[in-house]
């Protein structure tokens, strides 16, 4: 039985928030919003970490999460019922900052992993390698960064989906070492026949990144990157070329969610 086509997307969610930022915050509308049409895998960056237990309840789909930053109150709930003052002004502030991965009843679980991306015997590695600066060293330790990934299997496939947020560093040079780090776990983590999705806010872009182009090598394989910074990257089965939502699909009452629009492609 030939597989059926699965529809992969991936949203940096801005804690919830719209652009310009508003008071309020708008998490469960967006969640709602990425669902709502039944995709088979969902990836999520910058969620504030009390969302992490709401997520299968507003989406009807299984959520795996991975928290990247801590509460910095110690109590993810206390952090977020004091963002409600302000979302605009307090973002992931107090509330800390989760990524995840949603996946639809098609799709059964056969594990899941995670990594840190900028561990501190990493960075001050690379950092001696790349010859980094003062500056640019404080900058890539200032917020934990994680990549996740599920198996799963669904009609005879099995599918890993690999979800990261690279760090937001001025010398983007960081972010190709985390988005390789997050390649080579994702590859580890995955069983060879698998299909590999590399899926995320890679902060980083075409022609900044040695990184991305080296994935989309033979030697790596994956898909061809699209311009911007999210990404939906394929391996080991044929796919739509990415398309990014046009600005009115991820409008609500007249306001922009999120800075980032989601993007998706679909497995074939």
């Amino acid at each position: 039985m030939r597989p059926l086509p699965l529809l992969v997307r991936s949203w940096n969610v801005f804690h919830g928030n719209a652009v310009p930022p508003e008071r309020r915050g708008f998490l469960e509308d967006m969640i709602r919003l990425a669902t709502g049409d039944g995709p088979a895998a969902l990836c999520l960056q910058e969620l504030p970490v009390w969302s992490l237990t709401e997520l299968e309840e507003w989406s009807g789909m299984r959520a795996f999460g991975a928290v990247a930053a801590r509460p910095l109150l110690g109590s993810a709930r206390l952090g977020g019922a004091i963002t409600e003052l302000n979302h605009g002004l307090l973002r992931s502030a107090l509330t800390g900052q989760a990524n995840a991965i949603l996946l639809g009843h098609e799709l059964r679980s056969l594990g899941s992993d995670s990594i840190v991306l900028n561990p501190r015997g990493f960075r001050r590695a690379q950092a001696r390698a790349l010859e980094l600066d003062p500056r640019a060293r404080l900058a890539w330790a200032k917020e934990r960064r994680v990549c996740h990934a599920v198996r799963a299997e669904t009609n005879g496939r099995v599918v890993t989906v690999a979800n990261t947020h690279c760090s937001s560093v001025p010398d983007r040079r960081c972010q190709n070492a985390e988005l390789l780090r997050a390649a080579v776990f994702a590859d580890a983590f995955a069983e060879p026949d698998d299909t590999l999705i590399l899926a995320g806010d890679f902060n980083t872009v075409i022609g900044e990144s040695t990184t991305l182009e080296q994935l989309a090598r033979p030697d790596w394989g994956f898909s061809e990157p699209i311009p911007g910074l999210d990404q939906v990257l394929v391996r080991g089965a044929k796919a739509s070329r990415p398309q990014r939502w046009p600005d009115e699909r991820r409008r609500l009452a007249g306001r922009l969610l999120s800075d980032h629009a989601p993007v998706e492609a679909t497995i074939e």
